[in-house]
């Protein structure tokens, strides 16, 4: 099996398209809208979750392959594997990126397990060949990356910049954005709170 390539696509406003209705085709649906895309579901029948979920266009017919005009991705996520041998089939004729469920061999992209904290996201992958395992570290990295991270990327961005607009000589900039970064302003954020951090922040960028 190929060995994928890692990359984070900005997905705003882009097509992608979802050949199914199921509960794993809906939970797809909604990570792409959170990220932003147009998404387009597209089979005769859809769980009640994704009648629900506001945001979404739901296409309730059997699939054809006119769907995948203008796509950036589509996922088959149905349980006839004709169907889905047939998305695979149409998307590499039109060069379109496909994910097949359950079947990273006929995948030209994989969808990662992910640890979202805020701006910081942390993916990761067996390379297909064991989504169980990747679940798994996932939930034990999820206890070692808490909630603080999210603050202190979110105070790190405020504070870049502060640093952007406020220091004008190059190296010093770039001495003082390294500073910043440095683990004992995470571990004061951790220990003291967000305001104690701004404070060290602050002085490092006037001082």
């Amino acid at each position: 099996m190929s060995k994928f390539y890692p990359i984070h696509l900005d997905v705003t406003g882009k097509k992608c398209v979802i050949i199914g209705g199921g509960k794993v085709a809906y939970r797809k649906a909604c990570r792409l809208k959170e990220s932003g895309a147009d998404v387009i579901v597209i089979s005769p029948e859809v769980c009640p979750e994704m009648v629900n979920e506001e945001g979404l266009v739901l296409i309730k017919k059997e699939y054809e392959e006119c769907v995948l005009d203008g796509a950036l991705l589509v996922f088959a996520a149905t349980d006839n594997e004709a169907v889905n041998k047939k998305v695979t089939l149409d998307a590499e004729k039109r060069n379109i990126m496909v994910n097949v469920v359950d079947y990273p061999e006929r995948c030209s992209f994989i969808v990662p397990s992910t640890i979202n904290r805020g701006d910081l996201c942390i993916s990761i992958s067996t390379g297909g060949a064991s989504p169980a395992v990747a679940k798994r570290i996932r939930e034990e990295l999820e206890i070692a990356f808490g909630k603080e991270y999210e603050e202190y990327l979110d105070l790190l961005t405020k504070m870049r910049s502060l640093a952007m607009s406020s220091v004008e000589d190059s190296v010093k900039r770039r001495k003082i954005l390294q500073r910043l970064a440095e683990k004992n302003i995470f571990d004061t954020v951790k220990g003291e709170g967000v305001k104690g951090a701004e404070a060290i922040m602050r002085k490092i960028i006037f001082e």
